[in-house]
Formats: structure tokens, C-alpha cells, sequence
């Protein structure tokens, strides 16, 4: 579990593709720091499990299902990524609870300044934006954000100073292409609501695949 608060970027050293998966070599420094094999760090939304540990890098498998459902099939050498390590329980939670299982992936529509914020539109599929509520919470390639302005094709996320300079929305542009977790508690509302005079909604469970 994570907080959406990117403690910094890494920069991707090595790409090693396979036919629909992948393992990647990440530069990084703060999140090194007490990092074993086995833990888990979000890189850019997605939450990926060490398996490698040098004194300036770490290394991680990208699944088949991970490389369909993100942007990482378009990630190369050279490209930054945010990076979280896992919430510890003691600490603060600034952001909001983020899994690193993203839903999907959206585009930059526009980008544009409104003095000291920076804002970005996204267009994100419908299975996506039902859950995106004005002043709800999304989690932008790891990024904690609030939503404004939803519509049924885009919303608008606003990006303070700080935060565009410790993360890699500050080289985003119209067209590319971001990770999106939306809300978790949206979810869990949307399956208990299926449930209803002690039986379940088959067609919502048809929906997700359960049956």
C-alpha cells in the first residue's frame, strides 16, 4: 500500500523485453534505502516487487497483465519514473490509500498554466471515469491528484509547483499516454451495492469477470 506522495524519480537504466513481459533496471537513491529483494515500490502507478538490489539501481519483473493494463510497454532506457516505497503504518498518510494496481491508462488532451498550477485534461475509457468523482482522489502515474471537472470522456487534475518539480508530470505533454488508479473505496461501494435482497447481481459479476 502506498500514499500517492512520490519520495522521488528514478530513471529506467534497462529495458529486457519478452514477447508480452519484461524486466526493468531502475536508477534511484532515496528508495534504495532499506530496500531488500521481495519489497514492493510503486514506479510510476505501479506497485513492483525487487528482485535485484545494487548500490544505485533495482530491478523488477513486469508481468504480461502489467505491460496490457499500463503504459510500461512504451517506457525505454533513459525514461523517469516516480517512485514510492511502501507505506510504513507509523507514518503519515498525505496523499490517499494507493494500491499501485492501476485500472488502465488515460491521455493528455491538454496542458496548460493558471499561475502557479499547472493543469492537465485526461481522456480516460468509461470503465475508467465512473469511478472519477469531482474532488474525489486518482492516483496519476503514482501521484496522488484530485479530480475536477469530470466529464464522460476527460477530467482535470491540478499540479502544484512542488510537485511538478519531484515528479514526471513536469515532462508530461499533450498525447502521452499516464497510468490511472482510480478511488478504491468506489469499488468496494460499486460490489457491495450488487448485492441485494442477499443475492448477488449476476450481471455485475458477469461484468467483472467472475463468472
Amino acid at each position: 500500500m502506498f500514499t500517492g506522495i512520490i519520495e522521488e524519480t528514478g530513471t529506467i537504466k534497462a529495458v529486457r523485453k519478452g514477447a508480452s513481459s519484461g524486466k526493468i533496471t531502475i536508477s534511484a537513491e532515496k528508495v534504495l534505502g532499506g530496500t531488500r529483494i521481495g519489497d514492493s515500490i510503486n514506479t510510476s502507478g505501479v506497485c513492483l516487487t525487487v528482485t535485484e538490489v545494487t548500490v544505485d539501481s533495482f530491478t523488477v519483473d513486469v508481468m504480461p497483465e502489467t505491460m496490457n493494463r499500463s503504459a510500461f510497454s512504451e517506457f525505454r532506457a533513459g525514461t523517469k519514473v516516480n517512485l514510492e516505497r511502501a507505506l510504513i503504518l507509523s507514518g503519515r498518510i498525505g496523499g490517499h490509500l494507493v494500491s499501485g494496481h492501476v485500472d488502465g491508462t488515460g491521455k493528455i488532451l491538454r496542458v496548460w498554466k493558471d499561475e502557479n498550477a499547472s493543469w492537465y485534461r485526461i481522456e480516460a475509457s468509461t470503465d475508467i471515469l465512473k469511478y472519477i468523482i469531482d474532488k474525489g482522489s486518482v492516483a496519476i502515474d503514482g501521484i496522488s491528484l484530485t479530480v475536477v471537472n469530470p466529464t464522460v470522456k476527460t477530467f482535470d487534475v491540478s499540479v502544484i509547483p512542488h510537485t511538478l518539480a519531484e515528479t514526471t508530470m513536469i515532462m508530461k505533454k499533450a498525447g502521452n499516454l499516464v497510468n490511472i488508479e482510480c478511488d478504491q473505496i468506489g469499488k468496494y461501494v460499486e460490489k457491495l451495492i450488487s448485492v441485494k435482497n442477499g443475492r448477488l447481481n449476476l450481471n455485475f459479476l458477469a461484468e467483472q469477470g467472475f463468472i
